[in-house]
């Protein structure tokens, strides 16, 4: 969480607030949509993460004496500087919920406030959420992959900067069990969990008091590595002998880690070895550049893997670094905006919206629909860009996605840790049919918008191109 968030943003978000102010618009009221086009991974779905972090952010939003002495050295006028120093957030914000299942084109969050607040907010909006939900969706693949086996985040020494502190979080969010990340761990509650690295085996003069002595530290929590020399010749057969001597003082080897070469095999032999040594309950972590498609193919192999450390493609987001999600101006004074391009996919929805989640009896998920505000009782969704396909939806049981977060710059809700971000997140990903789920060409979920709403695009995207 920024402790000073003001300066987080964007030069001409500056500029613009400067404008509407010097324009007089600065009591102007306007509402802005977030929302994503495309799903990262070549994916089903996404989850929607990085909400909490933002609200927390929100709470110390305002410009520090320093900060307005930049601003000036930068050449902002003194009226908007005397602006910026009475400056309170007064905006009202919809969100769904930390950890819900979302698609491409639909409104996740909507902020409503004066057009320099609403305008201001933009960069650290979009910073926060499109990369977290980007790496908890990344977790929650992996985790899908992973079935009942644990993962654990140890992502932070390759992250981007600070950047590995929301990652952790974000991935815990979306799937995984610990993290390496002390720092996440202390300041989210989130289960630490770590083994050794090979720098220990080399500090000593073998690999087998290496062993020893950290066993003699950590008896009820002891994963040895066993890669650093010869994995299946010298590194199981020494994790066995301290195994055998840790039953001896009343203890049990909790697991070994691989962490090189071909992981389906080394992990067979491994596991025939610690079999046939009697320590059947010892557990085989692997770790090594893994990501999802990996890991579902250890499993395919029926590689005897209980555990897999995951790093790199995680809290970098491969291969999609960065998820689209952008920031639209849906409203001014009440009445509707919308961007228009050439590209109908990029025309975007106009005028103050909510999204509805539509759900058979059993809970299951069967589509979404974007209306307008005022809109109840909606029958039909339609195809955002082809309106022949329609779905009726009065047989479905609906809900409510977007609810009020803030009002008045004031937190409506308390803030949700991330454990109880997580537990959404699983029971919602259960409501998802698999064939969204899965990695290759999955199915696309249903998104449609009113007749109401299409009407309303439709007609300000001609008048606006009359006005050419």
């Amino acid at each position: 969480m920024l402790e000073r968030p003001a300066l987080y943003t964007d030069y001409y978000e500056l500029t613009m607030a400067q404008g509407y102010l010097l324009a007089g618009r600065q009591d102007e009221r306007a509402s802005f949509d977030y929302f994503f086009r495309d799903i990262p991974f070549e994916g089903g779905y996404v989850i929607f993460a990085g909400i909490a972090d933002l609200l927390k952010t929100l709470q110390n939003f305002r410009f520090h004496e320093d900060e307005i002495a930049y601003l000036a050295n930068q050449g902002f006028h003194k009226e908007f500087l005397n602006y910026l120093r009475n400056f309170e957030l007064t905006a009202d914000i919809y969100a769904a919920k930390e950890g819900e299942i979302v698609f491409p084109r639909e409104p996740i969050v909507r902020i409503e406030g004066s057009i320099i607040e609403a305008q201001i907010l933009e960069t650290l909006l979009l910073n926060f959420l499109n990369f977290e939900s980007l790496i908890a969706t990344k977790a929650s693949r992996m985790k899908y992959a992973a079935g009942n086996r644990k993962v654990l985040d140890f992502g932070l020494r390759r992250a981007q900067g600070y950047g590995g502190i929301q990652a952790s979080k974000a991935a815990y969010i979306g799937g995984v069990e610990a993290t390496s990340n002390v720092y996440s761990s202390f300041r989210d509650n989130i289960p630490a969990s770590g083994t050794m690295a090979h720098s220990w085996i080399q500090s000593f003069d073998d690999e087998l008091t290496a062993f020893r002595k950290y066993a003699e530290y950590y008896p009820d929590d002891c994963i040895l590595l066993v890669d650093t020399y010869d994995t299946l010749n010298i590194g199981v057969p020494n994790a066995i002998k301290v195994g055998k001597e840790l039953e001896k003082r009343g203890h049990k080897l909790k697991g070994i880690r691989l962490d090189s070469g071909d992981l389906a095999y080394f992990s067979r032999q491994a596991r025939k070895q610690l079999d046939e040594a009697g320590l059947e309950y010892v557990k085989i972590a692997a770790s090594n550049q893994l990501d999802e498609r990996l890991i579902k193919s250890l499993i395919s192999q029926e590689a005897p893997i209980d555990l897999f450390g995951v790093g790199t493609r995680l809290v970098t987001g491969q291969n999609s670094p960065a998820l689209d999600g952008v920031y639209k101006l849906a409203s001014v004074n009440d009445e509707p905006k919308l961007k228009i391009s050439e590209n109908i996919e990029k025309i975007t929805l106009p005028g103050r919206k909510k999204v509805i989640r539509y759900s058979g009896d059993d809970g299951t998920f069967y589509g979404d629909g974007i209306v307008l505000e005022d809109e109840e009782n909606v029958e039909t969704i339609y195809h955002p860009y082809y309106p022949a396909k329609h779905a009726t939806v009065t047989t479905f049981n609906a809900e409510y996605l977007l609810s009020k977060v803030m009002q008045d710059g004031e937190l409506t809700i308390d803030i949700p840790t991330p454990k109880e971000s997580a537990t959404y997140a699983k029971k919602r990903l259960a409501k998802l049919i698999p064939e969204h789920k899965r990695f290759d060409n999955p199915h696309i979920y249903k998104v449609g918008i009113s007749k109401k709403l299409m009407d309303l695009r439709d007609n300000l995207t001609q008048k606006m191109k009359n006005k050419r």
